[in-house]
């Protein structure tokens, strides 16, 4: 069995201050040893589930956060980043399961830690056929194109709850609990990684059980920026019909090209 690990920071065990996952912070080298540790448990709990085979890929501002000399050293894991607007690069049909590593809520979402979308100073509002989702929905998107399943989310209460209204069925992890946007009330880093392993190997198990997401298509994207002037630098893209002040429209033909708006 072959499983796509994507890990976010934000909802990672044991970072509950906005400062932990900012490059530009003295606190930011403390939450990526804390996102190492639970990606690692992930990768232990996902083969004790049955998987043979994982690659890792890390999605933070960009894929910059692995200390990779603390990454699990198995021959049979592979990391990567993201590419060229790819959430998930390698993912093909290949897999048989997604799971996704500290992952928060969409934008807007009531006492989610660190809620966004994509962008949290540009997006305000997006969804995919007229249905409202956040990254958690996009990355699911994306792997269902090509028949691979949502098997597990990790990451605060919100996260998680959004992750089992959408997708019934997928095994979550909630290591904290958000108390408004830039506070959470947390498990110990330890028994959140604990709680990661054990509902790895669960999802990794359940796998075939699963179905994956895959949206009516052609697939319309609309995206509610934050104010008119992005809105108005989107617009210029032929591609992009312009809605309202802060709101474009684009169509695209399949589910793998939603995260490039």
């Amino acid at each position: 069995m072959k499983i796509y690990i994507l890990c976010d920071m934000e909802g990672t065990s044991g970072i509950w201050q906005p400062e932990q996952v900012d490059l530009t912070s003295s606190q930011y080298q403390q939450g990526r040893g804390l996102l190492v540790a639970d990606v690692n448990a992930a990768i232990a709990g996902a083969f004790e589930g049955g998987a043979a085979e994982l690659v890792v890929c890390d999605t933070h501002a960009g894929g910059r956060n692995f200390i990779i000399e603390q990454m699990a050293d198995d021959p049979r894991v592979v990391y990567e980043t993201p590419s060229g607007g790819d959430a998930l690069p390698a993912i093909d049909e290949s897999f048989d399961g997604l799971i996704l590593t500290g992952h928060h809520a969409m934008a807007g979402t009531l006492n989610g830690f660190l809620d966004h979308t994509m962008s949290s100073a540009h997006w305000f509002r997006f969804t995919l056929n007229g249905q409202p989702v956040g990254e958690i929905g996009l990355e699911t998107a994306v792997a269902g194109h090509f028949g691979v399943p949502l098997i597990m989310v990790a990451g605060d209460r919100a996260a998680c709850d959004e992750a089992e209204a959408m997708f019934p069925g997928v095994v979550t992890a909630p290591v904290k609990e958000g108390l408004g946007r830039n506070r959470a009330r947390c498990l110990p880093p330890g028994r959140g990684q604990e709680l990661i392993h054990k509902r790895a190997a669960e999802a990794v198990g359940k796998a075939k059980e699963l179905q994956p997401w895959k949206p009516g298509l052609p697939i319309t994207l609309e995206l509610t920026y934050t104010r008119a002037d992005y809105a108005d630098d989107a617009a210029a893209n032929p591609a992009i019909e312009r809605i309202d002040a802060r709101t474009c429209r684009k169509v695209v033909p399949t589910a793998d090209q939603v995260c490039r708006f």
